[in-house]
């Protein structure tokens, strides 16, 4: 009988975020609580399951362990693909399950559930590449008729890759050439100014259904006009934590994630972004259903660390859940 629990550690994974994943898994492992045992399942950019540095079947993998930390970030590991074989393989696992999953990765999906709801959001559009015939007309079109400035996003992608803000017709075109070359659809919401908020749930945590961390504020780069993935993973950013928020906005955002974490059914830990505006309000970006747990640059391990949480027992906790099914 072994002693201890086994806790494959998933990370890497075919995406644009696979050395994000690396850190995160490599961070988990680094903190696994005593009773856990590690092991270390690196997934390459060709989607292969590796085991002490050996190709392995993930049915064989799955085998041999009691539960798995999802450290996949990007497609993949937060579209559902995972999701769907852990599930398929009756594993528990962390993270969200395969269907809210792929609903929070699916930004325009996301931003229609909760606007829906009645949660501000941007005003946006989704284009679809099957049906645009000319993208220079379409940028020609847009400029016309959207909101300016403008985000133009993948829609299919995080840390903000592909991701950039158009003022004008000349960068509109090679900005929607940049993010349909990642995905086939590509996201344009009107730009927001404001301070960013980055909002984390844990789930049963100190005895809350939904225990809401306090805000982020996210340090933008001052000649920056988002938060962009050369600052995210660059030099560490100075992000702060409540952050310059009101006592009226830090209740308002802390509402608004609960909300998202429960309308995209998200389990166990979540992020959610939100953009405050001095005088329109509140206004939802997106909700990411595996937040990254990079050391040091971490908007959520800041807020976990602002109200006196440690990484190693939010490991414990939520992988308590996960074996418990909850």
């Amino acid at each position: 009988m072994f002693s201890k629990t086994r806790v494959a550690v998933l990370r890497g994974g075919p995406s644009s975020e696979y050395h994000v994943s690396l850190k995160t898994g490599g961070t988990v492992l680094a903190n696994l609580p005593e009773k856990y045992h590690g092991l270390d399942i690196l997934i390459d950019l060709d989607g292969v399951w590796y085991l002490k540095g050996k190709p392995e079947a993930p049915e064989s993998i799955l085998g041999k362990v009691d539960v798995v930390w999802n450290a996949l970030h990007g497609e993949y590991g937060e579209d559902g693909a995972v999701q769907h074989i852990l599930e398929s393989h009756n594993i528990p696992f962390t993270g969200s399950p395969r269907l809210a999953s792929a609903l929070a990765f699916s930004k325009g999906l996301a931003k229609q559930i909760v606007t829906d709801a009645g949660i501000k959001t941007p005003y946006y559009g989704v284009l679809r590449r099957e049906e645009i015939p000319s993208l220079a007309s379409l940028a020609e079109a847009l400029y016309g008729t959207f909101p300016e400035p403008s985000i133009v996003k993948p829609l299919a992608r995080g840390s903000s890759i592909g991701v950039a803000v158009v003022s004008t017709p000349a960068e509109l075109l090679p900005a929607l050439e940049a993010a349909f070359a990642l995905s086939d659809s590509v996201l344009i919401e009107e730009y927001i100014e404001g301070k960013e908020a980055s909002m984390g749930i844990i789930e049963g945590y100190r005895g809350e259904k939904h225990y809401v961390l306090v805000p982020t504020e996210i340090a933008r780069h001052p000649e920056k006009l988002f938060f962009d993935f050369a600052t995210k993973y660059g030099e560490a950013p100075r992000h702060s934590s409540p952050g310059g928020f009101s006592t009226s906005e830090k209740a308002e955002l802390q509402k608004l994630a609960t909300d998202v974490h429960k309308l995209l059914g998200l389990r166990h830990y979540s992020r959610s972004e939100f953009i405050v505006h001095p005088k329109r309000g509140i206004f939802f970006i997106e909700a990411d259903s595996l937040p990254d747990l990079h050391p040091d640059i971490s908007p959520f391990l800041l807020s976990l660390s602002a109200v006196g949480g440690t990484l190693p027992h939010l490991i414990d906790h939520v992988l308590t859940r996960a074996l418990i099914r909850t």
